[in-house]
């Protein structure tokens, strides 16, 4: 057992390792469900197996140690050596294949039963959610908010709260599910939504914009206009830049399901949200890949709400919930 679970935690050594160094995309849902099975069958096989075992042997050998004792003083002898104290404490500790697969799995369950059911944490890797989300913000995502998924598989079992407008989504990338993508909802099924002229207009009522400050963007090292914006009555910010044309270059666009939902033209782009999809965009509105690019946003691709920022090591006023 020691040489397979050798073979085993070497197994996860190289998925990890070609996956932090980009040799294959990871599924890290999978191999926490896949831990969580192989150390189960583990703590299973220790409490019903290996340690009533060891606790047999454990026993045998007092057993004898007891009728050693009782034959010798039989024959007057009281004063015997040894203890068997130390031995039956070896016979009785855990192997350490067992010690990093039985041991573990009670806190590996638990991290796989919050993170699939309640809460997930997710590293903001880009800007396109600038400035609501900056690269290095470590958030936390609502797993049942939108309903109960199952794990790896992501089937909604038991519904609750629809997506709406405004909210800030995490879901499976569409041209690439095996990537995790962040956006906010601005068109639910059944809307027309419109982004013509770098303005959001849902069924025909262009979402209210105020000006703010400019923003600096740390990564262009310039200042931005600074918009607050309204979808869904929730109000948050977005970044504009002029020097951006309005429009998605026809070479940018992915063939996408419904495509024929959507009109572009050399203004921007109009689309009927249909049924069961969701029409989403990023706050950095000119340096955001979005549902302009790739289209819409499939009920089952759905991860769940992002609401706060847990961390971020650059800056800890940041951390707090957000819109």
């Amino acid at each position: 057992m020691s040489l397979i679970t050798g073979l085993l935690y070497a197994a996860l050594a190289v998925y990890l390792g070609g996956w932090y160094v980009g040799q294959w995309q990871g599924n890290f849902s999978l191999v926490l469900f896949a831990m969580t099975v192989v150390t189960l069958a583990y703590w299973l096989a220790e409490r019903y197996k290996f340690r009533p075992a060891r606790e047999a042997a454990a026993a045998r050998l007092e057993q004898e140690d007891q009728a050693r004792r009782a034959q010798l003083a039989a024959q007057g002898i009281t004063q015997v050596d040894g203890d068997v104290r130390q031995a039956r404490e070896r016979l009785l500790a855990q192997p350490w294949w067992l010690d990093w697969t039985a041991g573990l799995f009670p806190v590996i369950c638990a991290v796989f039963l919050m993170r699939s059911f309640l809460f997930e944490p997710f590293k903001i890797p880009s800007g396109s959610m600038i400035p609501t989300l900056l690269v290095g913000d470590l958030i936390l995502v609502n797993k049942y908010h939108y309903g109960i998924r199952l794990p790896v598989i992501n089937k909604k079992v038991i519904d609750n709260n629809e997506p709406q407008r405004g909210d800030v989504m995490v879901f499976r990338f569409p041209v690439n599910p095996s990537m995790d993508y962040i956006k906010r909802v601005v068109a639910v099924p059944g809307d027309e939504v419109a982004y013509i002229n770098k303005q959001l207009t849902v069924n025909g009522v262009p979402a209210p914009q105020q000006a703010l400050q400019p923003f600096y963007e740390q990564e262009s090292l310039r200042y931005l206009p600074q918009f607050e914006e309204k979808v869904g009555g929730v109000a948050h910010r977005i970044l504009v830049d002029p020097d951006r044309p309005p429009f998605v270059p026809p070479h940018a666009v992915e063939n996408f399901p419904h495509k024929d939902a959507c009109r572009y033209s050399g203004e921007g782009v109009v689309c009927k949200v249909p049924p069961g999809h969701y029409f989403v965009l990023g706050d950095n509105r000119d340096n955001s890949l979005d549902s302009r690019f790739w289209g819409f946003v499939p009920d089952d691709h759905i991860v769940g709400k992002a609401f706060m920022i847990w961390m971020n090591f650059g800056d800890l006023k940041r951390i707090g919930f957000f819109h």
